[in-house]
Order: C-alpha cells, then sequence, then structure tokens
C-alpha cells in the first residue's frame, strides 16, 4: 500500500447487551443489513449470537466488555480502530436494575446501574456521535423503557436511569436534526427476559399481562422505527395509552400503584 494512502474503515452497528433479550434479537436484525460487533460481559451468550448471525449469511465479531468499567469506552473504540472498523449505527441496549428499596440495596449496586445505563451510554454515544456527523450518516438507538416516563418507588435507581435515557435521546434528536444522522429511543413495557430475574435476585417471573409484547416484536418495531428515523417507538398499544394518560393521573396515586406493583415482584422472587 502506497505511503500516506488512506484506509477505508468497515461501517458496523455496535450493539451493547447483545448476548440475550432485545440486544440478542436487535443484533440479529442489524446483521440482515451489515457487519455487527456483539458487546457484553457473557462470552458465551456473545458467541451464540456471532454463530446465529453466520449461519444466516451474516457477519458478526464480539468484545467481551463490562460497561460498568471505567475504561470499557476507550477499550471499545480502540478495538474499532485495531480491526479497522468504524461504528455506523449504535445500540446503546446494555442495562441492569434491582427491585427493592433504595435505602436497603446495596449502594455499590445501585451505583453499577447508574455507571451502566447512564455513564456508559452516554460515553459511548457521544464517543461515536462526532464521527456520524461529519460522514452525515449513521445513528443511534437507545434501549430505554416505560420506566422513563413514571415514577418508581421500589425500583427508583433503575427508573431514574431510564428517565436521564429518555432526556439525552431527546436532546439529542433535536441537535442532530437535519444533519444526516439518526437519534431514536425504544422504550418496552415489561418482556420475559432474564432481566426480571437479575432484578429480583430469584426466578424470572412471568409478564404475561395487558402490557406485555414479547421481545422479537419489541426488537422488529424498535429497529424498524429506528431505520425510518423515528424519534421515539413505544411497543404494545397498552403501554401507549398508559403514557398518554400517565400526565393526567396524580403522581401520589401512579406512584403507589407502582411500589404495590414492585413489591409483589419482589415477593415473588
Amino acid at each position: 500500500m502506497p505511503s500516506g494512502a488512506v484506509v477505508a474503515l468497515r461501517p458496523v452497528t455496535v450493539i451493547t447487551g447483545a448476548s440475550s433479550g432485545i440486544g440478542r434479537e436487535l443484533a440479529l436484525l442489524a446483521a440482515k443489513e451489515g457487519e455487527v460487533l456483539l458487546l457484553g460481559r457473557n462470552e458465551a451468550g456473545l458467541a451464540d449470537v456471532a454463530r446465529a448471525i453466520g449461519a444466516a449469511g451474516g457477519r458478526a465479531s464480539l468484545l467481551v466488555s463490562d460497561g460498568s468499567a471505567p475504561d470499557a469506552v476507550p477499550a471499545i473504540m480502540a478495538h474499532l480502530a485495531r480491526h479497522g472498523m468504524v461504528c455506523d449505527q449504535l445500540v446503546n441496549n446494555a442495562g441492569i436494575g434491582f427491585v427493592g428499596l433504595a435505602d436497603a440495596l446495596a449502594p455499590d449496586a445501585q451505583m453499577a446501574c447508574v455507571d451502566l445505563n447512564v455513564r456508559f451510554a452516554t460515553a459511548l454515544a457521544l464517543a461515536v456521535l462526532p464521527g456520524m456527523l461529519a460522514q452525515g450518516r449513521g445513528g443511534i438507538l437507545n434501549v430505554g423503557s416505560v420506566a422513563g416516563f413514571l415514577p418508581g418507588p421500589g425500583m427508583t435507581v433503575y427508573y431514574a436511569t431510564k428517565a436521564y435515557l429518555r432526556s439525552l435521546s431527546e436532546g439529542l434528536w433535536h441537535e442532530v436534526a437535519g444533519r444526516g444522522v439518526r437519534i431514536t429511543l425504544l422504550s418496552p413495557g415489561p418482556v420475559n427476559t432474564r432481566f426480571l430475574e437479575r432484578a429480583t435476585g430469584g426466578a424470572r417471573a412471568s409478564e404475561a399481562t395487558l402490557f406485555h409484547v414479547d421481545v422479537p416484536r419489541v426488537a422488529q418495531q424498535g429497529w424498524e422505527g429506528f431505520r425510518a428515523g423515528r424519534a421515539h417507538v413505544i411497543p404494545g398499544l397498552a403501554n401507549r395509552l398508559v403514557l398518554m394518560l400517565a400526565p393526567f393521573l396524580p403522581r401520589k396515586a401512579l406512584g403507589a400503584m407502582i411500589f404495590r406493583r414492585q413489591t409483589a415482584r419482589r415477593g415473588a422472587a
């Protein structure tokens, strides 16, 4: 190669928390359109997703990464550069939460929730956004929650982190409007993933309610909305109706109802 030649970087979609649940389904969808880089702590789970993508004719690589670690984002950016890749699309899906009273849960666990859901998601978005804007293409899909619109007693820190992600997404959407970059917030309601098992510290509880939308459908609607440039996607008619009505309900009553639900979840674990 001639000295000074410009090396073209391969555009990839980076998906955090890609080993299971919504992240896995989003990875499978993204891989139908181009190369993906799968991130997460579960190497076996990531490898399984990569194999599924390869079997379908897609291209995937993986990087074991703990988003709550202080050096996570620099390590991801170095990995991209080292392998001749550039983040063309980012799916900020990694997240954790814990059910219980804020004063009873371990402070370190709750701060890990803030580190992953807030700091890591923000730092990674800020790391890749300038390159997207310079190219006038790409986008960021943030996986939030209906929790970001509601008070969250019994899961206070988690709800607060999703409210932050909602605000971040809305602000970025306005800032990049007309500059070729898409920002979408996906806000699912209850879904049957390993998230609840980890959140309650017990067996996975069934969420087969009026508000439940299955994981593949959540991912499909989120991905289609993202590719269409929608600012916000809320899967499930019941969830959309609740969020439409929530501003008109007394916050005290709404908080009490959510608190009872979280208490029941904890008791079922």
